[in-house]
C-alpha cells in the first residue's frame, strides 16, 4: 500500500473512531477532532456510509452503521458473548422449559442465529443456529433494531414460521443492542400468562449478559 493510501486509511480509521467514541455527531465535530479540513472528512464519510459503516440520522448527524454494528456483533459473539450467555440462557430453560437462542445482525438485513441452549418440552422449535431470518417482520430483527417497547421485550406470533410466538429481548453493550435472546415456542401452548413469565426471563437473562458486556 502507498504512503497516500495509508494515509487514506488512517484518517477514515480516525473519523470512524470519533463517532464511535461520540455516538452520534456532526461532520464538522469529527473534523474538528481529526484536525481535517471538512471536505476531505465529508469524502471519507460518504464512503465509510456508503460501505454501512457510518450511518445518518435524521438530524444529519452521523453514527455507526449496521456493516459496524454487524461486525461488533460477531465479535462478541466469538469471543465474549456466547459464553457469557450460556449460562443466563440455561436460566431461562429452567424457568421455562423453552428453548432459547442468540442471535447477531447478520448480512442483508438479516438477524443469525448463533448459539442455543434447547429446552425441556417433547415437542420444540428445530435448531436453527447458522440460519438466518429478515430484521423486518421478526421479533429479533425488531429487538436489534432497537423497537423493544417498554415491557422490555418483544412478542410476535405467526411472521417467520406459523403456530410459533417469537419472544425476545435485547442484549447491550457500550448503549446499543448488540444481539437479541429469544424464545421460539408453539403458539398453542403459550397464555398470556406464560407469555409474560417467558418474557420477562428473557429479559432478567439479556439484563445479565448487557452488565457483563459493559451495557
Amino acid at each position: 500500500m502507498t504512503e497516500p493510501s495509508t494515509r487514506t486509511v488512517q484518517r477514515a480509521l480516525t473519523l470512524l473512531a470519533s463517532v464511535c467514541d461520540r455516538g452520534s455527531t456532526t461532520l464538522a465535530e469529527v473534523a474538528r477532532e481529526a484536525d481535517l479540513p471538512p471536505s476531505t472528512a465529508l469524502r471519507l464519510m460518504r464512503t465509510l456510509e456508503t460501505a454501512e459503516f457510518l450511518s445518518r440520522g435524521d438530524d444529519n448527524n452521523y453514527q455507526p452503521g449496521p456493516r459496524l454494528i454487524q461486525l461488533g456483533a460477531k465479535a462478541f459473539s466469538r469471543e465474549m458473548l456466547v459464553p457469557l450467555s450460556r449460562e443466563p440462557m440455561q436460566e431461562v430453560v429452567a424457568a421455562t422449559g423453552e428453548s432459547v437462542y442468540l442471535s447477531v445482525p447478520g448480512a442483508d438485513e438479516t438477524a443469525l442465529y448463533i448459539s442455543i441452549e434447547e429446552g425441556t418440552f417433547s415437542v420444540r422449535h428445530t435448531n436453527w443456529v447458522g440460519r438466518t431470518v429478515p430484521l423486518e417482520g421478526s421479533a429479533a430483527g425488531k429487538v436489534l433494531r432497537s423497537e423493544t417497547p417498554e415491557s422490555g421485550y418483544v412478542a410476535l406470533e405467526n411472521t417467520i414460521e406459523e403456530d410459533v410466538t417469537a419472544i425476545s429481548a435485547p442484549i447491550s453493550a457500550g448503549g446499543r443492542v448488540v444481539a437479541a435472546m429469544s424464545t421460539l415456542v408453539p403458539t398453542y401452548r403459550l397464555s398470556e400468562q406464560r407469555r409474560s413469565a417467558c418474557g420477562e426471563a428473557l429479559v432478567r437473562a439479556a439484563g445479565t449478559v448487557s452488565a457483563a458486556l459493559g451495557e
